[in-house]
């Protein structure tokens, strides 16, 4: 069986992401984020969302790993800052339901998605400059960087909150990331 752990960066919906895991049949739990690298043990990574760097731990670690990873949120801007992108602030502010229109069609982990799915999203930071490698994946009027891949990296990030019920096709991401896992 998958197994797929969820490092806790102190978000809101952490326990939605293990639980959105759990239902679809993954062998998960949540691991905090100052579990050392060499401790955890999964077949793939998922980095929860959460209020801030100052609380990641370890986490820059995990990216390291011969495992996928993949950042919701906060997760996603710490790929982007570890990796050589940058981030700042969102024009926008707090959570919303967005509109955002996948751009990679072939993308692994959004590319199956409708061309325009909406999503709950809090956009207070936001990824403003890709890193070296990273594919650009998916866009929304409010925030330019919603998604980005690094497929040869292993290296997956969505700005949005797949695993509340406020977002389309939530569960089918979390699908998509395990079937990225179980190739690796």
């Amino acid at each position: 069986m998958t197994r797929i752990v969820v490092i806790d960066l102190h978000g809101q919906f952490t326990h939605l992401e293990r639980r959105a895991l759990r239902d679809i049949g993954v062998d998960t739990e949540i691991v905090s984020a100052d579990t050392p690298a060499d401790e955890l043990d999964a077949d793939g990574i998922v980095l929860s969302g959460g209020p801030d760097m100052d609380r990641v731990g370890n986490a820059p670690d995990y990216l390291d790993l011969d495992v996928p990873v993949f950042g919701i949120c906060l997760g996603m801007q710490l790929i982007a800052l570890e990796r050589g992108g940058a981030v700042g602030g969102g024009d926008y502010g707090g959570y919303a339901d967005v509109d955002v229109e996948i751009v990679d069609d072939e993308d692994p982990l959004v590319g199956s998605l409708a061309p325009e799915t909406r999503v709950w999203a809090s956009h207070a930071d936001e990824v403003k400059e890709l890193p070296a490698g990273f594919t650009h994946t998916a866009t929304s009027d409010v925030c330019g960087i919603e998604a980005m891949s690094n497929v040869e990296a292993g290296l997956y990030g969505v700005q949005w909150h797949p695993e509340v019920a406020h977002t389309e096709r939530g569960e089918e991401v979390f699908e998509n990331f395990v079937t990225i896992c179980e190739s690796a």
